[in-house]
């Protein structure tokens, strides 16, 4: 019986991500607005006024980011034809290089943008045109993935450059490396852990924006709409997490070890909790950018996700700053080390809708300025705190 309820619920989240009666469809832009992955027009001038008034904390942020070693004008790309990605990048043939010059781009392009110094933008299209003019494909198991992480982190750097800097000769041939090498590796989702579809749809949603194809727009959003109910847990779910989307998760049994043995449920838990926190704080990053993006090409997912992310959020926010671990939580044992992830989410939802987060803002402020992750979480902090755009 739990089963069929279970199955319910998933064709339910499939109708509504679908448009069928009684959900809501999916809004791509009739215009996109541009730049518009992460961050916006208005955004960046909030952030680059800011800066140049040498106010907090916005000016740490920024000199914590020039002197990263992605922020460098002497850096040489590393792009390959294949680039194979194992599990936990074994083997790493190209892996570290490819999210690292992604990195790289999107640094050199909010410095551009920022400084106005067009050497950063120069340098910026130097990596993004060595890779587009080298790679081909992403092999082995963590393909998806790593298309994912370095997926989500070019469109950014493009936009920027693309809408605010002129003179990219070969713009079109970086889409043309998006659609052919990128998206088909993101567009299909994955039944492995949350982080790693909603990375995917992440990225797939970013190059949807650069390529203005709304169709692969759409796709994206029905994605996310499927994913965040089985990654992110809250009371009105029932007695069970939601299903995941796609893999066969159906019973109890199945949802249990899907959440890594959790038997327990409360609000804010995730599906990944019990693995750790460091891949939990990839699916809470996605999520809020996959919803900043949305926001800013005129559709508002935040209102959706709400309930889930702040809970979420303030969730993992509080045992990371101390709190004591229950046995029944993950049998009383955390892996903590959420990362720089709770920017983008803090700001949507506590400064521009006005939710109190506690132990989230107290998380947030304490680890300013934010940097990070090395793989495709940076300087939020910069380009997104106390943000009101």
């Amino acid at each position: 019986m739990r089963s069929r309820v279970l199955l319910s619920v998933s064709a339910l989240v499939a109708a509504l991500v679908t448009g069928l009666p009684g959900g809501p469809a999916e809004a791509a832009p009739a215009t996109f607005t541009h730049p518009g992955v992460l961050v916006s027009r208005p955004q960046l001038d909030f952030v680059r006024a800011k800066v140049q008034a040498n106010e907090q904390p916005w000016k740490a942020a920024y000199d914590q980011m020039n002197a990263s070693r992605y922020a460098s004008l002497t850096r040489t790309p590393s792009p390959r034809a294949i680039v194979e990605c194992g599990s936990y990048s074994n083997p790493n043939n190209g892996c570290t290089d490819e999210r690292e010059d992604a990195l790289a781009a999107y640094t050199l392009a909010l410095r551009w943008y920022i400084s106005r110094d067009s050497r950063y933008a120069e340098k910026a299209i130097s990596i993004m045109d060595a890779w587009s003019a080298t790679i081909k494909e992403h092999t082995n198991s963590n393909a998806p993935l790593q298309s994912g992480w370095a997926g989500s982190t070019w469109p950014r750097a493009a936009e920027i450059i693309r809408h605010t800097y002129s003179g990219w000769p070969n713009a079109g041939r970086f889409a043309t490396m998006l659609r052919e090498v990128y998206l088909p590796e993101v567009a299909g989702g994955s039944s492995s852990n949350g982080n790693w579809e909603l990375t995917m749809t992440e990225a797939a949603l970013g190059i949807a924006v650069f390529l203005e194809d709304r169709a692969a727009y759409d796709r994206a959003v029905a994605k996310f709409r499927a994913r965040v109910p089985a990654f992110l847990y809250i009371t009105a779910d029932g007695a069970l997490p939601v299903a995941p989307p796609v893999g066969g998760v159906d019973t109890r049994d199945e949802i249990i070890r899907f959440w890594h043995e959790q038997t327990t449920f409360v609000d804010g838990l995730s599906q990944e909790t019990c693995r750790d926190f460091t891949h939990t704080g990839y699916g809470l990053a996605s999520i809020s950018h996959i919803a900043e993006t949305a926001r800013i090409q005129g559709q508002d997912l935040y209102p959706e996700v709400a309930e889930r992310l702040r809970h979420g959020l303030g969730f993992h926010a509080k045992y990371q700053l101390g709190a004591a671990v229950p046995s029944w939580l993950c049998r009383g044992d955390l892996t903590l080390g959420l990362g720089p992830v709770t920017e983008v989410g803090f700001n949507a939802l506590h400064n521009r809708m006005g939710i109190p987060m506690t132990n989230t803002q107290t998380l947030t402020e304490r680890q300013r300025p934010a940097g990070t992750n090395n793989l495709f979480v940076a300087w939020e902090t910069l380009t997104h705190a106390n943000n009101p755009h």
